[in-house]
């Protein structure tokens, strides 16, 4: 668009101050190409104005929501489980049932007359009893009864979600 158009839309919009609105008008007035320009450029703004705008369909407009509500359900919402956590935490607890064994084994008293008294004497078993108190126990099964929540909660909200689904 050259200088004059811009400025006669302008002019026909009332994008103008009224100072340029004066001096637009005296140049119409006055200039034979700018009265041209102007009158054919309000013919076809009346006929802009009087054309009836295109409306999308209702179905369009529920089509886009639905794909865009589809492309947001595609994603999934839980990030993918790490199999390096999973084994890291399944060796913790087999050594602690490991551990938990050998305390238990140490601590049996079995009758002297059925093993005889040389391997008891060779036998040296570590005193884990200042090791594992009160607190120390507690605080395992503590957590053991938290993990066991935790899992069962997922295993729920995955049986739920199958069913959604």
């Amino acid at each position: 668009m050259n200088t004059i158009e811009e400025t006669l839309w302008n002019y026909i919009d009332g994008n103008c101050t009224a100072d340029e609105q004066k001096a637009i008008s005296a140049l119409i007035a006055r200039d034979e190409v700018y009265r041209l320009k102007y009158n054919e450029l309000l013919k076809l703004n009346n006929e802009f104005s009087a054309m009836e705008l295109d409306e999308p369909s209702m179905a369009f407009t529920y089509n886009v929501i639905e794909g865009i509500r589809a492309e947001y359900a595609q994603k999934p919402l839980k990030a993918t489980i790490n199999k390096r956590i999973i084994m890291g935490i399944t060796i913790f607890f087999v050594l602690t049932l490991i551990v938990l064994l050998a305390f238990t084994l140490s601590n049996i008293q079995l009758p002297a007359t059925s093993i005889p008294a040389n391997v008891i004497s060779s036998v040296k078993i570590p005193d884990f009893g200042k090791y594992v108190t009160k607190p120390v126990i507690e605080g395992f099964v503590f957590f053991d009864v938290l993990l066991a929540l935790f899992l069962f909660d997922t295993f729920l909200r995955r049986k739920n979600f199958q069913r959604e689904v």
